[in-house]
């Protein structure tokens, strides 16, 4: 189905709803149609640039509405967008540049300067930018105004990759989880069926565009919709509750990090939100009190499950339901299945029973970039992707997040889930956040370990800490270790970097 392709449903979109507001970006306001035009004449300049079908077609920048309009562009032409991570150094970024073999970079002005360090490594044929060109560097602005000869919207196969999405890398270097338009059109739907994403929504991201979170939970679901999307440059929580205010935000993506900075601004209380129906959580379980907190400001708090490789959304909460399935992350979405599988790979039907997380459907995705290994180990040849996450189903099907595998601790023979230990300790009022890692101990063959940053002015000991939380959990679950820090490492999805956390541990 030609429909399925990224540059074609935003077409058919902009000829069924041109006026209708599309994207917002600093207080300029495209139009459906406007947004059509400016991506047709950016994949003219790209293609007026040497990129042709199958071409990998790299940016990284700030967020920003042209972010979008290159995503679009470059679909337009059969290539493949690749989006950067922009908190990156150059060799970092070199890194995604090379496993993707990109032929075509772009960069906005405050990133040039790294990738030129860098450059020496690279084998990319153009160098874009927006602004000014500079050496080695041709201006986008000064490209997009020759009269480039215009080129027509390429046929897609939807099982083509449509983009490359680089995952977190909250271990070992990041997989390129290719995305194919088929992923990216269906997970779209499932939003919008299974969350009621609609037109007359209006959306707001301040996520990174470059991450999965920030680009398919809403941003091209909203779009596809036919909703208004404000994009933020970033995460900015005063500027949020300003434009939730200005432009009567029905939807907001955010992550746990992103809910307790805006809870502790000083306008939270004060705020207009009463136009929000839904905030999106996700990326990490969001802790009880906080999951309150929101619901007696009257914000409808969904939690939802997905991953990168499942392009997002793989079970859904309805908002009806957040306050009576209070940490749930829902049940499978309409266009995929979910199940829960032992260690040994058999499925798990009983309530209470925690196994690993498994997906199928046209969500997922065909493979890491070259990556084969890796790729069969995760689809397992069974179809069912195996995501390594850690949950349980109760007695009416919800599923609920435990951990990660990989930061699953054994203490003496007992399996301890450090999510479950993070909820029970950010309940205390000293807590700021909190991480719980596992640490080498002789006797035990792993402690637990409670990495915790205090609200100002607190205080909190070991003893303290263990007494409060052993109300709501065993004695083997308790830290034996307690370290306090500033702030927790984050990547630039809010999610804590553990592997940072255990290598302090390990050198100390």
């Amino acid at each position: 189905m030609h429909a399925l392709g990224l540059a074609t449903w935003f077409r058919r979109r902009a000829e069924r709803d041109g006026s209708r507001d599309a994207i917002s970006f600093a207080g300029r306001t495209l139009t459906f149609a406007q947004a059509q035009a400016e991506i047709e004449a950016f994949a003219d300049m790209l293609a007026a640039s040497g990129v042709e079908p199958g071409d990998r077609v790299a940016y990284v920048g700030f967020n920003h509405s042209r972010f979008l309009i290159a995503l679009f562009a470059t679909a337009r032409l059969g290539a493949i967008f690749v989006p950067l991570n922009f908190r990156c150094t150059g060799h970092e970024l070199a890194y995604f540049v090379r496993d993707s073999g990109a032929q075509l970079l772009i960069s906005d002005e405050a990133h040039s300067g790294p990738l030129d360090e860098v450059r020496a490594d690279l084998d990319v044929r153009t160098y874009l930018r927006f602004g000014e060109g500079a050496e080695g560097w041709q201006g986008i602005d000064e490209l997009l105004a020759r009269d480039c000869p215009h080129v027509q919207e390429a046929p897609v196969d939807p099982d083509f990759p449509g983009v490359i999405v680089y995952t977190s890398g909250t271990t070992g270097n990041p997989k390129g989880a290719v995305l194919s338009h088929r992923n990216l059109w269906t997970n779209n739907v499932n939003w919008m069926l299974s969350v009621g994403y609609g037109s007359d929504h209006v959306a707001l991201t301040s996520a990174p565009l470059f991450h999965s979170g920030g680009m398919c939970v809403m941003t091209l679901p909203m779009l596809m919709a036919g909703a208004h999307v404000i994009i933020h440059e970033k995460f900015d929580p005063g500027l949020l509750l300003d434009d939730v205010e200005r432009y009567r935000v029905t939807s907001l993506f955010l992550v746990p990090a992103m809910m307790q900075g805006i809870s502790r601004h000083e306008r939270f209380d004060s705020a207009d939100l009463s136009s929000i129906r839904i905030v999106v959580a996700g990326a990490a379980p969001v802790p009880e009190s906080l999951l309150r907190l929101y619901g007696s400001r009257g914000i409808p708090v969904s939690q939802c499950w997905g991953q990168t490789e499942v392009a997002t959304g793989a079970t859904f909460l309805g908002t009806e339901e957040a306050l009576d399935k209070l940490g749930s992350c829902g049940t499978a979405g309409l266009l995929n299945e979910v199940r829960l599988v032992d260690f040994s790979g058999e499925p798990i039907t009983e309530p209470g029973v925690r196994g690993e997380l498994c997906v199928r459907g046209d969500t997922v995705t065909p493979g890491y970039w070259n990556l084969p290994e890796a790729t069969a180990a995760a689809q397992g040849g069974d179809g069912w992707f195996r995501t390594g996450d850690v949950a349980y189903q109760d007695e009416d099907g919800y599923f609920y997040i435990v951990d990660r595998l990989k930061d699953m601790i054994i203490s003496g023979g007992e399996n301890v889930y450090s999510a479950e230990v993070e909820d029970a300790i950010y309940g205390h009022p000293a807590v700021s956040e909190v991480a719980v890692i596992g640490a080498a101990d002789e006797r035990w063959g792993e402690r637990v370990v409670a990495v915790v940053a205090l609200k100002d002015g607190a205080e909190l000991d070991l003893e303290t800490l263990r007494d409060f939380a052993g109300a709501r959990l065993a004695r083997y679950k308790l830290p034996l270790e307690l370290r306090l820090v500033d702030e927790l490492p984050r990547n630039t999805t809010g999610k804590v970097l553990k592997h940072e956390l255990r290598a302090e541990s390990t050198s100390a």
